[in-house]
């Protein structure tokens, strides 16, 4: 578990969704820089394409950004992956073709003060379900599928998969409504005890912030696909 939970704490609070905080144009430069950056995962399986936010791309869109990001949540450092320079990369897009599943973006080191994340949407369809639930170990799928909580081989920047979820927020069994109209890419014995606190429709031009610690994961609405962008930051 991480090291520094009270002081991670003393900064948690709601999810925030900022609308219109970027314009058209503004989003559209997004899009532009997501098409000219080199591909760095390819997940054929979860059909996903990652590309990380290099120093080198986008440059007039950097100032702009952290700008608007720390308007919102204040002063931060960067948590993202590297890059091969060792260098921070300012966020992570994403193509998503299905939904991802419940998990944590904890970080990778125990020792960091974890703070906020943040999705912009490029793309109109789509929603994120986050939960009231918290968890504070590393960036973590949660699962029962067995066959994933046996994967031990896992690459620079992969999640670690667990079923420590399950008991510790109670027996409560999930709402089948919620779970049919948004969760249905999930079983919902993997949902157990696990309370909704926001289910953000996504929409071009705005923000979604929430806290590191807290559960999340993607609704099963996708129209063909949906492409974002995550920061995660530190402090």
């Amino acid at each position: 578990m991480h090291k520094r939970i009270a002081e991670i704490k003393k900064n948690e609070g709601p999810p925030k969704v900022i609308k219109n905080i970027f314009n058209n144009q503004e989003i559209e430069n997004f899009l532009k820089l997501y098409r000219e950056l080199p591909i760095t995962v390819h997940n054929k399986k979860q059909n996903v394409i990652k590309k990380r936010w290099l120093q080198d791309f986008g440059k007039e869109m950097q100032k702009l950004f952290y700008e608007r990001v720390s308007s919102i949540i204040g002063d931060f450092k960067m948590d993202n992956l590297k890059d091969e320079k060792g260098e921070d990369i300012y966020g992570l897009f994403q193509e998503s073709y299905n939904p991802i599943g419940l998990h944590i973006d904890g970080g990778f080191n125990f020792e960091d003060q974890i703070y906020k994340q943040t999705l912009i949407p490029l793309t109109p369809v789509g929603s994120t379900v986050i939960f009231k639930n918290r968890y504070y170990g590393k960036s973590t799928n949660f699962t029962i599928d067995q066959k994933e909580l046996e994967k031990k081989d896992l690459k620079y920047g992969q999640n670690i998969r667990s079923k420590d979820h399950i008991g510790m927020f109670g027996e409560k069994a999930f709402d089948k409504e919620i779970h049919r109209k948004f969760l249905s890419h999930e079983k919902i014995d993997n949902l157990v005890g696990l309370e909704v606190e926001l289910i953000y429709n996504w929409e071009v031009g705005s923000l979604l912030t929430f806290d590191r610690s807290s559960l999340h994961c993607s609704s099963s609405v996708i129209d063909g696909k949906k492409i974002g962008l995550t920061t995660f930051t530190k402090r």
